[in-house]
């Protein structure tokens, strides 16, 4: 009969130690502030770290590689380019003299299936063989509904039609020299007025019928400007004098003391108030009467 082995529990005063948090280290509160950029360290180092020396196998790792190129690492930005029919980098010379060996061929020649394989398989081979029962089974309903396919939103139009088909010839047909004469765009002047024989003539000529065309009595009403309503008042000035009664006039004592500010509490002292909970000693030493006490009794359904 074996014996399990005892587990020990650590006393009471270590999980009260190990339950305490972890105290804030001296280096991690900084007293001055850091200024990025210089060579100060973020916390002081160590002496011991200063007077240590490095172990052989340190000063091993710390070599660089000897084949390390640094052409390599410097190469341009189009090396890593998708899609360029330039090499990624350049070959060395002597690699276009290297002729590969008869096993790198053997193993470059891609895998030929066997003539057996070829013949036993049918002309209609699929990705895997298909047995039997899987050739000559029927489809349910369930899988004929689901092998539909999904229909259209309402909503999507499909593509349409050119509302017009250019025929062959058209496509074919030479414009003439009147055609592209009118198809040119017309040339305007950029000036603002017209051009005008003399200063006093009008903007444009106007024709003898209309200089001597008289106005139908409509027009002539149509012409006249809309009249205002004979209730409407026009604007009052900005500025108007001021009458002889306002100017002596007297405030009553009434109007004397409304127009005074209101005399308000600062702002501080108004929201702040250190003795809104505070009771009060006479509160302390009340009773309540009976009459409270019925109130204060919970409603009974």
């Amino acid at each position: 009969m074996t014996t399990l082995p005892q587990i020990v529990l650590p006393s009471r005063e270590r999980l009260q130690e190990l339950a305490k948090p972890k105290k804030e280290k001296d280096v991690w509160n900084f007293t001055r502030k850091l200024i990025w950029g210089n060579q100060d360290p973020i916390w002081p180092v160590a002496s011991r770290a200063l007077m240590s020396q490095p172990s052989i196998r340190t000063l091993l790792l710390a070599k660089p590689k000897r084949n390390f190129d640094g052409n390599i690492q410097r190469r341009p930005l189009y090396v890593y380019s998708c899609g360029r029919e330039s090499e990624l980098w350049e070959r060395p010379p002597r690699l276009y003299s290297v002729v590969p060996s008869e096993r790198i061929l053997q193993l470059a020649e891609p895998r030929q299936l066997s003539s057996t394989y070829l013949q036993q398989r049918p002309r209609s081979y699929p990705a895997w063989p298909i047995s039997f029962s899987a050739l000559c089974c029927k489809a349910s309903q369930r899988v004929l509904d689901l092998a539909q396919p999904r229909p259209l939103n309402p909503s999507v139009t499909l593509p349409k039609e050119a509302e017009t088909h250019v025929k062959r010839s058209t496509l074919n047909a030479v414009a003439s020299q009147r055609t592209q004469h009118l198809a040119q765009p017309v040339m305007k002047k950029a000036s603002v007025g017209y051009e005008n024989r003399y200063l006093e003539a009008p903007i444009r000529q106007v024709s003898l019928a209309a200089q001597q065309a008289v106005a139908t009595p409509r027009i002539l009403e149509l012409a006249k400007a809309k009249m205002l309503h004979t209730m409407t008042f026009p604007d009052r000035p900005a500025e108007w004098p001021v009458s002889l009664a306002a100017r002596h006039a007297v405030a009553s004592p009434r109007l004397e003391a409304l127009a005074q500010p209101p005399k308000r509490a600062p702002t501080n002292f108004v929201q702040f108030n250190p003795e809104a909970f505070t009771v009060k000693e006479s509160a302390k030493r009340a009773f309540c009467s009976n009459r409270i006490k019925a109130l204060a009794q919970p409603i009974s359904h």
